[in-house]
Formats: structure tokens, sequence, C-alpha cells
């Protein structure tokens, strides 16, 4: 259930809301926006009237959310919500881009990485310190130790850091050294994971599964937001079909759907989303003119011989061309790269 209360709604106003929809035991998350404040309430499934609440003192309109993800949905925050992480603003007008290696190797990789996609004009590394690999002989990431080196790189070319979580033990170690805590495809579906992360109050970079639809990715974010997280960014990356040419089927359309359908930021991912090094920019082009609040790029010093996924990884030169061509397309669809 969503509360809007009128513009100028005293706070003693809005808390004699907030303690009726506790009496009736909703678990209450508060969204503030430029005229109003929004209420959303999730919990008793039973009947609800909703003129119950819109003859209280200083509520504007109240409306039953039929949709399974309450917090997630449009509704709760019309405005659309914008991350601040440092000075770096991730909803709003600019398209961020997150660009990196797809794993940290060595410290000379690494700071050679983030030199280069900061000079093309990115934001932030990306760069994994725990790698989840689908054979248990390929490169796992170097832990800890990458950590230090992908924040010493970040420091030095005033980036942020965007790593992947893979388990809800990693999560101290990680707070130490990321900015941004990434939840891959695979582990989308993490419960246990994702109640974790509600917990912290650092950004979370939600990818959309291998096979998940759009509304269950919706769901997995509705688990971070509902407790209590709400910096919460989602992701397209390439969704398994039964298309053998790209390594997966990336879904442009997602990128609008789930801007219409949520509140929260939508990035995507070009790189897992094909597979393919000549692909990754034409479907970075495509995404931005889709509406994508920000990009994951992989970039690598010398693709052919990375240690993970060098044949989807950018040459620099070719990030740098990319990003030439973004701030061509950004104003056209209103933004700035």
């Amino acid at each position: 259930m969503i509360v809007v209360m009128e513009e100028g709604a005293t706070e003693a106003q809005i808390q004699a809301v907030i303690d009726r929809m506790v009496e009736m035991e909703f678990s209450v998350h508060r969204s503030t926006g430029m005229v109003h404040t929004v209420l959303g309430g999730v919990g008793p499934e039973g009947e609800i009237d909703p003129t119950g609440f819109e003859v209280l003192e200083g509520v504007k309109e109240c409306h039953r959310i039929m949709s399974a993800y309450k917090l997630a949905n449009r509704h709760f925050k019309p405005q659309g919500t914008v991350i601040k992480v440092g000075n770096i603003e991730i909803g709003g007008p600019r398209v961020v881009i997150m660009a990196g290696p797809c794993s940290v190797e060595n410290r000379e990789q690494i700071l050679r990485s983030a030199g280069q996609v900061a000079q093309a004009g990115a934001v932030a590394i990306r760069g994994g310190a725990f790698k989840p690999r689908s054979s248990p002989y390929s490169f796992q990431g170097l832990g800890e130790a990458g950590l230090q080196m992908l924040r010493q790189a970040a420091d030095a070319n005033g980036l942020l850091v965007v790593s992947e979580v893979m388990d809800a033990s990693q999560i101290p170690l990680m707070l130490q050294y990321v900015d941004v805590l990434q939840v891959g495809a695979r582990n989308m579906q993490n419960f246990n994971l994702l109640k974790e992360l509600a917990k912290i109050r650092k950004p979370v970079l939600l990818k959309r599964g291998i096979a998940a639809t759009v509304e269950e990715l919706l769901l997995s974010a509705e688990y971070i937001l509902s407790g209590g997280n709400y910096d919460v960014m989602l992701c397209e990356r390439g969704i398994r079909t039964f298309e053998t040419s790209t390594r997966n089927t990336m879904d442009i359309s997602a990128i609008p759907t789930v801007k219409k359908l949520s509140h929260l930021p939508m990035l995507a991912d070009p790189s897992h989303g094909t597979g393919r090094r000549d692909r990754v920019i034409p479907m970075a082009r495509a995404a931005v003119a889709a509406g994508a609040d920000g990009l994951l790029v992989e970039v690598h010093p010398d693709p052919d011989r990375a240690l993970s996924d060098g044949a989807q990884s950018l040459r620099p030169e070719q990030f740098a061309e990319l990003m030439e061509q973004l701030r061509i397309i950004a104003p056209a669809v209103g933004r700035t790269v």
C-alpha cells in the first residue's frame, strides 16, 4: 500500500499516519521527494480499505499496490531514485560508465586499466577479486590482495570501485575496499545473500539472472529494499535463449520495461550480454539510446592474454572510441556522459 502525503504535510501528521500503519502491522518505508512524502506499507495481505487512510489529516491519496514488488514499484517513488556515491550520481542526467577488466590479475594490469578507463571518461573501475567460474579449474581471483590492488588503482585515478560479492561472509571484507557491491547473475536469487546486503549502507548493483524474468529481477531487488537498503541499481546482462550465435541474448527491451515499472536506476552490461568484443560497442550504443542509466564494460590492456573473459573485453583504444560515440548519442536522448 502507498500513502501519498499532501504538499506541506507536517511531521506530526506524517508520524500519525505511520503510527496507524504500524498498528495495522505494516512495515513502513518512507520516501521523501521534492514535493510529497510517500509512505510505503508492506504487510497484511487481507482487504485494506484505502479510504481509511485518505481521511487522515495531511493525506493526499492512498493506493493499494497489486504487484508482488511493493518498494521497487515506480509508484513508491515516481520521480525515480538517484543513488549518490561520493560526487557521482547514478540515475540522474548523466549516464555513468563503469569499466575495467573481468578480474584483477596483478598490480600492473589493474593500474594500467584504471588509468586508461579514467582517461577515456569512466567514473568507476570494475574488476573481480572473487570470480565465480563455471569450471573449478579456471582462475578464481586474488581475493583480498585483488581488492587492495583495485582500491589503490581507483584512488590513484579518482575512480569508484565496483566488485562482485559472491557470499555473505565476504561482505565485511569488501566493505573496506568497495564502493558498489555487485551481485552477479548466478546469485540474483541467493536470498540469504540479498538479506545480508539489505543490512549494509552501501549501494548494491543487482544483475539479472541468466534465465530470470523482469518480475523476478524486481522481486530480488525487493529483498534488499525491504531490509532497509534503498540504494539498489539493476543491470541487464543478457539472458539465455535458443540463440547460439552470441554468448547470451541481450534484452535491450528490458531497459525501458524496468524503467516504467520501477524507480530504480537501470544499467546494462553489453560485455556479458554478447560475449563478443565486436558486438559490445553496438549494444552499448543501443542501451544508452534505450534509456540505460549506466554501462558496465569490460576493458583489458591486453585482452588476448586475459585470464578471464578476454573475448568480450574491449581494448583501451576501442573503449575510448565508444566513449566518443556515447557523447554524441547521449544528448540525443536528453542525457550526458
